[in-house]
């Protein structure tokens, strides 16, 4: 008998106790830079909000649009210009959120001594064909009346390199300066053999924003999950803001494994800076900067009223207490 009420007893509790939410999975683009460090962390609280976040890391923005189209990722970080190429080119993606600005820089080889973007007159400089360094550059460029195409007969002759190999072609004296992001540009000066020409924020551009897309089939189909992941978005954000060691140790030891210093991640996040924001002028005007420029090869440019989506954020930020 005593047995039989024990039985009805766990079974009453069980009875009234909620069920535990199963986790959602949400598989998430990104890549291997220092001011993306915050969109990665969100995997390690995922589980508060009843997630679970499956990271993949890609070479750069614009080879995560393929994998969004073929259904394969449904959260991703990555340029602005990026996305937008992506969305022109029917990428069904909406941009919800800025999550780092800023993070790019012109290096020259330290034997040159360059010290303007006029002086890159006769040179040739690497850039990564497709992210936020490309259209920074050639704004710069367009600033100092130059000329530029990847063939030789211009005032500048670019050599299209992916991120992870721009370096390389530095120090070797492949090139002669390179437009390149964070930390990479940062190990280069530490390293000796690369020497700031500037921080190319003084055109209509300003300082890049990097944005957080998420597919509209997981906004329009799954809105309590994309709010979801807004929330943890916003949470982790708002932990690497406010904790430099967590987030310091976190892209040091989890993103690159110990292959930066401290005084990389230091000096790279002195060039830029996490963020939640997105403001939608700054889309357009991007826009209009791929156009005049031909980043992208647009045939049909996407208005930045019609695929930047923040209600989500708003709600998030205002959860959290976040301004």
């Amino acid at each position: 008998m005593q047995s039989i009420r024990l039985i009805a007893g766990v079974l009453f509790i069980l009875s009234i106790v909620p069920a535990a939410r199963a986790e959602d999975v949400v598989r998430l683009g990104n890549l291997k830079f220092a001011h993306y460090g915050a969109v990665s962390y969100m995997k390690e609280i995922a589980g508060k909000y009843s997630l679970k976040i499956e990271e993949k890391v890609f070479p750069k923005g614009i080879d995560i649009m393929p994998a969004i189209v073929a259904g394969e990722i449904d959260v991703a970080a990555s340029a602005l210009d990026a996305a937008i190429a992506g969305r022109a080119g029917g990428a069904g993606i909406y941009a919800v959120a800025g999550f780092a600005k800023g993070g790019a820089r012109i290096v020259g080889r330290t034997d040159l001594g360059l010290k303007s973007i006029a002086e890159l007159k006769g040179r040739k400089v690497g850039v990564p064909r497709g992210g936020a360094q490309e259209l920074l550059l050639f704004a710069e460029l367009a600033k100092y009346d130059l000329t530029w195409s990847d063939k030789p007969g211009k005032d500048v002759q670019i050599v299209y390199l992916p991120y992870a190999d721009l370096n390389q072609a530095l120090m070797s004296k492949e090139i002669d300066a390179m437009s390149q992001s964070e930390p990479q540009s940062s190990q280069a000066i530490n390293k000796g053999f690369g020497l700031e020409i500037n921080k190319p924020y003084d055109t209509a551009m300003g300082e890049p924003i990097r944005v957080l897309v998420i597919t509209e089939k997981l906004y329009k189909e799954k809105p309590d999950v994309a709010q979801r992941l807004m929330n943890c978005f916003v949470e982790a954000t708002a932990t690497f803001l406010s904790n430099s060691q967590l987030s310091m140790g976190y892209v040091r030891t989890q993103m690159f494994k110990g292959q930066i210093s401290d005084d990389d991640y230091r000096d790279a996040m002195g060039n830029a800076a996490f963020t939640y924001d997105l403001p939608i002028e700054h889309v357009q005007i991007t826009t209009d900067l791929m156009v005049k420029y031909g980043v992208g090869r647009m045939s049909s440019p996407p208005k930045a009223e019609d695929w930047v989506k923040l209600d989500l954020l708003a709600k998030a930020k205002a959860a959290a207490g976040v301004k």
